[in-house]
């Protein structure tokens, strides 16, 4: 979007400038006359850009959300006959790996539509849904683990204290562990352990998700959790950048907060602080 602004307001720019040229060629402007010339173009530049960027912005969200209600359909019909194929082969058959690793994939894909159809919601100003239950966190981490495990080997780790319970969106707390845990895979350093930490305090719960290798510049931290924008060895990897800007508004609907620590030698560690009992819940 920013491209075509930017010509729009280039060329208003040459045309103020044609204009003034113009105009003293006929007769000297006093300074009030130039004032009131300036005013009405700089008006003019401001109510183009705006109703540019609205209607961009329109077709943006209706092409996402159509794109991604369109995808849906298809994929939940792949989804459960890859489910159905699962449960009619024996254990030991070779296809269950392939149709296991089908249905990794198709749940991938369809975290990826959500993170799109989220990402519109919170463009246009509203909030994600969350529902509140009462969750056993230690469970939810070890769950996500016994998953990633399957696609990604025995690499994590996970430290917890004992009897760790919130009250949280277990779906959406799921998706932030994925994508930090996911994101630990394909920017650390290959082989080396992914260790996630658990632990409490009265009323707050922490959760540390941790990776060797190289650290994340400050510049690059400046802009991890902006919407479409990427590191650039992020870039090398596929995806839509939308990932830890989702992991920051879901963090914040459960009146949480996320920060990196990232340093060399030490790893890159992202640590999620979320209350035990919500306001909102309270």
């Amino acid at each position: 979007m920013s491209g075509p602004v930017t010509q729009l307001i280039f060329e208003y720019h040459i045309l103020r400038q044609v204009i003034f040229q113009v105009l003293e060629e006929e007769a000297p402007l006093d300074v009030r006359e130039r004032d009131i010339i300036i005013d009405s173009i700089e008006q003019a530049v401001n109510d183009a850009a705006t109703q540019f960027s609205e209607t961009l912005r329109d077709i943006q969200e209706l092409f996402m959300v159509t794109l991604t209600h369109d995808l849906r359909g298809p994929l939940n019909v792949v989804k459960m006959g890859t489910q159905l194929t699962l449960r009619r082969v024996e254990r030991g058959d070779s296809h269950v790996d392939i149709a296991a690793r089908m249905l990794n994939a198709i749940n991938r894909l369809d975290s990826m539509i959500q993170n799109l159809l989220d990402a519109s919601r919170l463009r246009t100003g509203q909030s994600l849904k969350i529902e509140f239950e009462e969750c056993d966190l230690e469970v939810l981490v070890q769950e996500v683990v016994e998953d990633l495990s399957f696609a990604y080997g025995d690499r994590f780790v996970v430290v917890c204290d004992s009897d760790i319970r919130s009250y949280c969106s277990r779906k959406e707390i799921r998706r932030v562990i994925e994508n930090l845990a996911v994101n630990a895979v394909k920017y650390g350093a290959s082989g080396t352990p992914i260790t996630l930490t658990l632990q409490q305090t009265e009323t707050q719960i922490s959760l540390t998700i941790h990776n060797e290798g190289d650290p994340i510049s400050l510049d690059a931290q400046s802009i991890l959790f902006q919407q479409f924008r990427r590191t650039i060895s992020a870039e090398e990897q596929t995806g839509w950048g939308l990932g830890l800007f989702l992991v920051k508004s879901i963090t914040e609907a459960h009146e949480g907060t996320i920060e990196v620590e990232s340093a060399e030698g030490k790893g890159t560690s992202f640590i999620i602080k979320l209350p035990k009992v919500p306001d909102q819940v309270a």
